[in-house]
Order: C-alpha cells, then sequence, then structure tokens
C-alpha cells in the first residue's frame, strides 16, 4: 500500500492537484507509479482480466487569509476527470479555520492498460451558481494519498 504526502503548507488553486511529493510508503511491485508531483499511475498488471485499486486522500484544509468563505471540495481524478463520487466538500465557519477532509473512490484498470490518478481542488460552490469558489485553499503539511490494490 503505497503512500504519498505533502512535506510543507501548499497553496492549491481552483483545479489544481494536491502536491503530494513525499513517499512514506514505497509501492515495491511496480504498480503505482509517481508521474509528476500528485500525479500517479496505476497498472493494470495483472493476469485478470482487471486490476482494482482504492485510492484514498486525507488531509486538513483551510481557506488562506484574503480569500472568500465558500464551501471546499476536493476529489480524486481518474486520467484528469473528477470521479462524482469521490467529492468531499467541507465548509468552514472561517478564513484559516482548518477542516479535515478524507475521501477514496475505487480504481479499475483492464490489464496491460494504465490510468493516472490525483487529488484536486474543485468547485464546491456547484449547489449555488451565484456563488464563486474561493480562487485556493491551502493544504496542510502531511495531507496523504494512498492506493490498496483490492482485486
Amino acid at each position: 500500500m503505497p503512500e504519498y504526502v505533502t512535506t510543507s503548507d501548499a497553496l492549491v488553486a481552483v483545479n489544481g492537484t494536491i502536491p503530494f511529493s513525499s513517499v512514506s510508503i514505497p509501492c515495491n511491485s511496480g504498480s503505482v507509479v509517481p508521474l509528476a508531483i500528485g500525479v500517479l499511475n496505476l497498472k493494470g498488471n495483472t493476469p485478470n482480466r482487471f486490476a482494482r485499486y482504492e485510492v484514498s486522500v486525507k488531509g486538513n484544509i483551510q481557506i488562506p487569509e484574503g480569500g472568500a468563505v465558500t464551501p471546499i471540495a476536493l476529489g480524486i481524478t481518474v486520467n484528469g476527470v473528477v470521479v462524482p463520487e469521490s467529492v468531499a466538500i467541507f465548509t468552514p465557519q472561517a478564513v484559516e479555520q482548518y477542516g479535515f477532509i478524507n475521501t477514496s473512490a475505487i480504481i479499475t484498470v483492464p490489464c496491460g492498460c494504465c490510468v493516472s490518478v490525483s487529488a484536486v481542488y474543485t468547485d464546491g460552490t456547484v449547489d449555488d451558481p451565484a456563488t464563486t469558489p474561493t480562487p485556493s485553499i491551502t493544504v496542510r503539511r502531511n495531507a496523504s494519498i494512498t492506493v490498496e490494490r483490492i482485486a
């Protein structure tokens, strides 16, 4: 079960990738390979028809000073597209108030194929089109993304 973490507080713009840059637990099988900071490649290297992974993201987030208090949403992407079931929303009561967010998604990778996964700050104001999301959030150091092969 590989795990990647943020090593310092990170400012992330809307639709920006959370920068998981440090390997806490490496993948020894070659099934999970980092492509870029915060982007992982999952391989379908299996004798079966597919490989199935559970991708989990957790960490503390906040709206930095100068931002507007709006809902903050994090989601897991597959090949750049947010998995709707993975979107977790936190609505702080004030700027600079940290909140914990935890989300996961089951990702199926066909045999011989690869997909890229990441965690992004996405617009959490979709229920209220009159509200504009705050332009950036702070992700506290030691936020993590873990990948577990489940089938």
